[in-house]
């Protein structure tokens, strides 16, 4: 099965609480946890981290169809968050709310809305995913 990342992403963590060094292709970065559960706040938190990357994955696939199709629409805003429940099992619920600070007709709007639901991203955590954990 083919990887989807060029190069794999690697972690590392020290004696401080939470502070998580991940590195990417060409950089660094912190991921923490915030101060009111004992982080330092010097980055995402994992559950910021992965609505960060479904955000990213929306915009970017609604601005390469708004300029494919020659649309003056020239911001898109898009804000998320999450909840979770267990009843039998855990099931967690995305809210992505996506606007435009200008008005966009209706029927773009809608064939947007479809278009952001077919986001790589989107479609990853839609459908089944496996972890597979070695030491």
């Amino acid at each position: 099965m083919e990887k989807l990342l060029e190069e794999d992403i690697k972690g590392h963590i020290g004696i401080q609480k939470y502070k998580c060094t991940i590195s990417w292709r060409k950089g660094t970065f912190y991921m923490d946890e915030p101060q009111s559960i004992e982080g330092q706040d010097l980055g995402p938190d994992p559950y910021t981290a992965l609505l960060a990357s479904l955000a990213s994955c929306t915009l970017s696939t609604l601005r390469m169809y708004i300029d494919r199709k020659g649309w003056d629409i020239p911001d898109i805003n898009i804000s998320l968050n999450m909840s979770q429940e267990t009843d039998s099992e855990l099931t967690t619920t995305i809210t992505r709310s996506i606007s435009f600070p200008i008005p966009i007709d209706e029927d773009i709007k809608k064939r947007l809305l479809n278009i952001a639901e077919k986001c790589p991203v989107s479609k990853i955590l839609k459908n089944k995913i496996l972890i597979n954990t070695s030491l």
